[in-house]
């Protein structure tokens, strides 16, 4: 049988493997990998995949194959499904601590009660490091590999540090995008020395020093967005990201903005978290530029961003869970949802005309792919998202016999419309174990999670007592708020929507 991606005979796969160290086979897996030739994903039944350290060597269309070395430690994935892990392209880690707060909020209610600036007085350097720490460990149990983290706590040199810190100790891979922002005490020039005395702490390659800046869209000749872009060019930054947010929300960091600053057309590559209302104008530029979007498609139901256009741009889209203190932590449900969302709204157009649709808009690969492999594209990094030789080796191992997934015939349907993170057995990052049959191996978890709840309980308690904002008037002095119809499951006067439990 011919496959068209590199496969190695079995012959020379363990003449290779012989000679190496921390060296892994599984065998007997569905594998979903990517031909870089075709562009296409691509299903090996029965087949094995090599791993040697941090690194996929091959993939073959053999099950079991022979003169396998001692050395080799064998991993049987019999009815298992292998993919590449996930990719998180927008996170605030270290909102952890708040988690189920904010379960009905709307976007003006968190930026009154659990945005950076709110929070700041609540959370000591150790809550922010045990909660990025547990966060990571939340989303590396449901197969997510790699994270940009937009670390906006940045509020002391202290605070900054135990963020990246907790980064660093997760063993997850994460491009920690240290926040510029202008702080009482802690100006954005502040910021930018103290991010240079981190970055040569910062080495290898799970952790990564990156970016993030909001104020591209004020005067572009701002001393602070200069030195943020001189920071950028001369660091040669591995990513940075910003928030976009258009229609009335005030946070318009859009490609074009960032092209007349200058910085979008540079080599860095750039994540636009939402996007939410892209114009024509802005997929262009993203195109011209290979630039790329997070879409965080809860988040944006959640809260009320929504997003209008930016279904019109996913070949310069991937997917990102922005604050999963207030709903899910995991990259799977993001693209079930961005996928059925999607197909939704494109559906309408014919049903409003009452036209049949003669044709699904938006394929279960498509989304796989806006989860694995687009998320490496934004990161500038082609051997992340995907399974093929010479790319990272993040892994996750499914369970093909778990109820949801049994009787499975197309794999990629199986994880993206049925699977439950729950079905995720194994994940490895950098070719380590981070997950083994269904239990996180990290050291002292226990401990982890007991200093969490700590943590989690006063900063809690002390949250309770700040209240939700009145939305009255304008938001941040910009539109006026406007009634939403809230909707009863019940009859009666007040009886459906029903209180907080907190």
């Amino acid at each position: 049988m011919q496959i068209p991606i590199t496969v190695y005979v079995a012959v020379a796969i363990f003449q290779h493997a012989a000679l190496a160290i921390c060296t892994k086979l599984l065998t007997s897996g569905t594998i979903i990998a990517f031909d870089d030739k075709t562009q296409q994903l691509q299903v090996i039944r029965e087949g094995s995949l090599l791993i040697e350290g941090d690194q996929i060597i091959s993939i073959s269309d053999v099950a079991i194959p022979g003169n396998i070395s001692e050395n080799v430690e064998v991993i049987d994935c019999t009815d298992k499904i292998i993919t590449p892990g996930f990719i998180d392209t927008h996170r605030h880690g270290w909102q952890s601590v708040f988690k189920t707060l904010g379960s009905n909020t709307t976007l003006a209610e968190y930026a009154g009660r659990y945005s950076a600036f709110v929070s700041q007085p609540l959370l000591s350097p150790d809550d922010i490091y045990i909660s990025q720490l547990a966060g990571i460990h939340e989303a590396l149990n449901a197969g997510v590999t790699t994270i940009l983290d937009h670390a906006h706590h940045t509020w002391t040199r202290e605070h900054a540090t135990a963020g990246l810190n907790a980064s660093v100790d997760s063993s997850a891979r994460v491009f920690f995008a240290y926040a510029f922002q202008n702080i009482p005490g802690f100006t954005i020039q502040d910021q930018i020395t103290h991010w240079r005395e981190l970055a040569p702490t910062v080495s290898g390659d799970l952790a990564t020093l990156a970016i993030a800046y909001d104020g591209w869209m004020g005067d572009l000749q701002d001393p602070d967005t200069q030195a943020v872009m001189k920071l950028a060019l001369e660091s040669k930054v591995k990513v940075l990201t910003t928030h976009d947010v258009e229609g009335p929300w005030p946070l318009y960091n859009t490609p074009e903005v960032l092209q007349r600053v200058g910085i979008l057309n540079k080599s860095i590559p750039i994540v636009i978290s939402h996007g939410s209302q892209v114009t024509a104008n802005s997929a262009q530029l993203l195109r011209q530029t290979n630039q790329y979007i997070s879409i965080t498609a809860e988040s944006e139901m959640h809260y009320g961003h929504l997003h209008p256009t930016s279904h019109l741009i996913l070949d310069q889209a991937s997917l990102g869970v922005d604050t999963h203190f207030t709903f899910s932590t995991d990259i799977l449900t993001q693209s079930r949802i961005w996928l059925q969302s999607t197909r939704a709204r494109l559906y309408r157009d014919a049903i409003d005309n009452w036209k049949i649709p003669a044709n699904n808009p938006m394929s279960v690969n498509q989304a796989f792919l806006l989860a694995t492999r687009n998320g490496g594209l934004a990161l500038g990094r082609p051997d992340l998202g995907v399974i093929m030789p010479n790319a990272k080796a993040d892994i996750l191992i499914w369970d093909g016999r778990s109820p949801g997934m049994l009787g499975w015939a197309d794999p990629i349907a199986a994880i993206i419309l049925h699977a439950n993170v729950g079905d995720i057995k194994d994940v490895m990052v950098d070719g380590e174990f981070r997950k083994r049959d269904g239990k996180l191996v990290i050291k002292d978890y226990a401990k982890v999670q007991d200093r969490f709840l700590q943590s989690a309980k006063r900063v809690q308690d002390e949250m309770k007592g700040i209240p939700l904002p009145i939305p009255e008037g304008t938001f941040m002095g910009g539109y006026p708020y406007g009634p939403v119809l809230q909707v009863d499951t019940q009859r009666g006067e007040g009886t459906g929507y029903g209180p907080s439990y907190v």
